[in-house]
């Protein structure tokens, strides 16, 4: 006879499930920092193009096992390939902006101009989605704005062009997340990963024509590392936020700059000044307002809503 009483109660599972929705959302969130910081150490050599049918040619095989062991190949197949071609395009574009900003900005300040696309995704989701915002959500994303602003520092002495990139990195993601609500409903999360890799590899194979850097020994390792970090970053990210309310565990998406301090402190010597840490607070303080007030609204809608409030 099994002893229940080894496992504990079902109220003490209820009550832990959150803590491990928390924990499985920190760990992805700092596997994507590792796959960053892989990038950040490739870019230096590689084109942002390279670098991206690299990383998506050796994901895709990860990708497609496993939605073999737990879908099935029916899971392959979509409604929605020409929204797919647009959101591997947008993909692209993202990564290629990100990577040139992660070339010349440290892997923080990059990381937390990034933070901006909830912003973008609110002020866009209004043309794109014809979705309704009061003015309590437009007031964050204006403080949001002021934020990326206190990073950036136009016309200051420090202000960097590259910051723009990852600026227009964050507009990008923001509509790479909007157009998820453009998918099938019948496509799960696995096959929207599927295809996040699959368009991009497609989309770049140009640079098997084109001329590239002598590999070093430790460059396909860093192309393994992007593959697999970022891989099982977002699939770690996509199981918290089945395990868990969105407001629980997406505010915990922002630990990103924790790790990429550390990171860029550690391997490049960088340590981003005060007003990166300020500008950053400011987006991070919006980003979380607008999360749990979208999540308010969702609850209002539908008591079960668990899903995002900002489309992966």
């Amino acid at each position: 006879m099994r002893d229940n009483s080894l496992n504990g109660s079902p109220q003490e599972h209820a009550a832990a499930r959150p803590l491990y929705a928390i924990l499985v959302m920190c760990a992805g969130v700092f596997l994507l920092v590792m796959n960053d910081a892989a990038a950040k150490w490739l870019v230096a050599r590689y084109d942002p193009f390279q670098m991206m049918f690299m990383r998506s040619v050796i994901a895709l095989p990860l990708i497609a096992g496993l939605i073999l062991a737990l879908d099935g190949w029916r899971a392959m197949k979509t409604k929605s390939l020409k929204i797919h071609a647009l959101r591997g395009a947008l993909s692209m574009g993202t990564a290629y902006a990100f990577f040139l900003s992660l070339s010349a900005l440290p892997l923080a300040e990059a990381t937390s101009l990034i933070f901006a696309a909830p912003l973008f995704v609110t002020a866009l989701s209004v043309v794109l989605l014809h979705d309704p915002v009061d003015w309590r959500r437009w007031a964050a994303v204006v403080c949001g704005f002021v934020g990326v602003l206190i990073v950036v520092r136009p016309g200051a002495e420090t202000f960097q062009a590259a910051s723009v990139l990852a600026v227009l990195a964050a507009i990008l993601h923001a509509l790479v997340m909007i157009s998820t609500r453009w998918i099938d409903k019948r496509d799960n999360i696995r096959t929207l990963m599927l295809y996040v890799a699959l368009m991009p590899a497609l989309l770049t194979s140009f640079v098997l024509f084109t001329a590239w850097p002598s590999m070093r020994p430790e460059d396909p390792a860093l192309f393994l590392a992007m593959a697999v970090f970022g891989t099982s970053g977002i699939t770690l990210i996509s199981q918290a936020f089945r395990m868990a309310q969105a407001a629980t565990v997406a505010p915990f998406d922002y630990t990103a700059l924790v790790w990429a301090s550390i990171l860029g402190w550690i391997v490049w010597g960088d340590i981003p000044d005060v007003w990166v840490f300020v500008g950053a607070a400011v987006i991070i303080a919006s980003g979380i307002y607008l999360i749990l007030r979208e999540a308010r609204r969702r609850a209002r809608t539908d008591p079960r809503e668990a899903s995002p409030p900002f489309p992966m």
